[in-house]
């Protein structure tokens, strides 16, 4: 349940809970200066990793949780998709320190709240938390302009990002094959589906577009 806020200032408003999920301990404390000097929000926990987060969660019951996509044990997408499993109605911003579809469009389909870059001045924080509280969703135009432009895309598989991480590995198309128990003309084959979906000339764009794209990381 929200908090009443205490004190003249704030009388009357509802106190917003908020979860800070982030690796780094400084970019943990600047979300709560920020909120903390907000009259009707404030951090009532912290976690540096997704287990962590799950607990924190678990024991405060936040109205909004605000949370990286890069942690150390479970990925932010997991971590995400474990809360909501056990929270259904849990309302989870998530971070990011990149643009990428593919993780933008991961993270909504796991039922993210909003979706924030971490380049944003705080103002767009403090508005995606009332919002998001707010029952709406928080999709700013930076992040929607990418999602929307490959919306229309065929996906790659996920047997063609395997064999697109193994590329980023250093591995050569026979070595490619061995380790996924395939020949080496179907690996050519699926790298060449891999350069048509993501408009590649060739194998080093393929890897710098998807890296970029949030399809795989290196």
């Amino acid at each position: 349940m929200p908090e009443l806020v205490d004190g003249a200032k704030g009388a009357g408003r509802t106190c917003i809970r908020v979860l800070s999920v982030d690796y780094h301990p400084l970019f943990r404390e600047g979300i709560a200066a920020i909120i903390n000097d907000q009259p009707d929000m404030k951090v009532v926990s912290e976690a540096a990793g997704g287990q962590e987060a799950i607990r924190r969660y678990r024991e405060h019951r936040p109205d909004i949780t605000v949370m990286d996509f890069r942690l150390p044990d479970l990925a932010g997408i997991e971590t995400l998709t474990r809360i909501r499993a056990e929270f259904p109605a849990a309302q989870v911003i998530m971070f990011s320190s990149m643009e990428g579809d593919m993780e933008v469009r991961r993270a909504l389909q796991a039922g993210a709240s909003g979706i924030l870059l971490k380049t944003m001045p705080p103002s767009e924080l403090l508005q995606a938390i009332r919002e998001v509280h707010a029952g709406r969703k928080r999709v700013p135009p930076e992040v929607a302009a990418p999602l929307a432009e490959h919306m229309g895309d065929d996906n790659l598989t996920e047997r063609e990002i395997e064999v697109l991480v193994l590329l980023c590995n250093g591995n050569r198309n026979r070595d490619i094959g061995a380790l996924l128990c395939i020949s080496e003309d179907t690996v050519k084959v699926r790298m060449k589906r891999i350069l048509q979906k993501l408009g590649a000339k060739d194998r080093t764009e393929a890897m710098a577009i998807a890296t970029r794209r949030g399809i795989i990381r290196l």
